[in-house]
């Protein structure tokens, strides 16, 4: 048989799905693994694609998408952010921010491109660029300095086939917001070297201590600066599958023509309830984030109380505490942790080799699990002694 695509066969598989794949398997695990919401959609939310769905919205829509989603989405961002785009001709709604990252790509890079990608990271970013013929170029970035992206050392990585910066603010795995400064700098460096820069915000919601800063937004960010957002998180819509592209008409117009030939369009009751979403659930989206931050300081208050250094997350719904302490590296703390205490944390390194020495834990879980696992991850801890 010949062989399958090279790029695709050398991809390992996800980090994440492992440790989960063997907790499943397991009774009595406390998950604080997975990236998604323990909240269920809200009722408005759900009611809305309950009556698309009665009333017969079952067809295609536009492969850009709704236009009342598209003027939404536009309005939200100007009126959160001063960021402004055309809702006709510089928004796309997607299927999920994941197609989004992908279009992106497709459309940005050419064979051999590079994309730097500062890490500890989201684990689809590098194999994203790949997929899409290019080559990703890790920065590191350092816990001690709250993971902030540093502009000279982005510049060091910058060669002649440098042709975008991939970011996402707030992280994961790091729950790190990028403070403006940082923002400022990488937009300098691609106005400098003639970059696009791709900016992740599907958390922009779940921020904490400081108002969000949509990249796109930044001076001389827009015309080069390609934002992704959707509904996932903050609206637990996470099995809706609708996200959105906001970018250059340049770029938007040839993401809608990858779209049109792939994916089509989003799912037409999901938009259906993402109008819903965007119309009349703030309130539910507020209560959800109070929540989420309450759990963040328990959460991170036991972690350093137990013995493990922890960075404050400024957004999304991760720590990312230092288990050096512990003598292990990332993967047997992990290891060690599911099966001695049926706890599922992710390892660090598999977000890239600045995550070495931490574990990924997700609070998007009841406060009873949460404080339970500081108890567990405490005992575990102290069997190591």
């Amino acid at each position: 048989m010949k062989p399958l695509n090279d790029v695709i066969a050398s991809c390992p598989p996800s980090g994440i799905r492992r440790f989960f794949d063997i907790a499943a398997e397991m009774d009595d695990v406390i998950s604080l693994g997975v990236g998604e919401p323990d909240f269920v959609t809200p009722w408005r939310i759900r009611e809305a694609g309950i009556y698309a769905l009665e009333h017969g919205y079952t067809t295609y829509t536009s492969n850009a998408g709704l236009p009342e989603l598209r003027r939404l989405i536009c309005g939200e961002l100007e009126k959160r952010y001063a960021a402004q785009y055309a809702w006709d001709t510089e928004c796309l709604i997607t299927t999920g921010v994941s197609e989004g990252l992908d279009l992106a790509l497709r459309v940005l890079l050419n064979p051999g491109d590079e994309v730097v990608v500062p890490e500890p990271c989201y684990v689809a970013y590098e194999p994203c660029v790949s997929f899409a013929g290019g080559t990703p170029v890790r920065v590191a970035t350092r816990w001690e300095a709250d993971f902030a992206i540093d502009p000279a050392t982005v510049e060091a990585a910058i060669t002649p086939r440098t042709k975008a910066i991939l970011i996402g603010s707030p992280a994961n795995p790091t729950g790190a917001v990028q403070p403006r400064a940082a923002l400022e700098g990488l937009v300098r460096l691609a106005e400098k070297h003639d970059l696009y820069l791709i900016s992740d915000e599907i958390y922009d919601r779940l921020t904490y201590d400081d108002t969000h800063v949509c990249l796109g937004a930044v001076p001389g960010a827009r015309e080069r600066t390609v934002v992704l957002g959707g509904f996932s998180k903050a609206q637990a819509m996470t099995g809706w599958r609708v996200g959105w592209i906001c970018a250059p008409q340049a770029v938007a117009e040839l993401c809608v023509r990858v779209h049109q030939y792939t994916m089509l369009c989003a799912p037409h009751v999901s938009q259906i309830a993402a109008v819903e979403a965007l119309k009349e659930a703030d309130g539910d989206v507020r209560e959800m984030v109070a929540d989420y931050d309450r759990r963040r300081r328990v959460f991170v208050k036991g972690l350093r109380e137990i013995g493990l250094e922890c960075p404050e997350p400024g957004g999304a719904f991760y720590a990312f505490p230092s288990i050096r302490s512990s003598g292990l590296d990332s993967e047997t703390f992990a290891e060690r942790l599911l099966h001695e205490e049926s706890v599922a944390v992710v390892p660090g390194n598999v977000f890239g080799p600045s995550g070495e020495g931490h574990i990924r834990c997700s609070y998007a879980t009841a406060l009873p699990q949460l404080e339970e696992a500081l108890v567990r991850i405490d005992r575990f801890l102290g069997s190591l002694r």
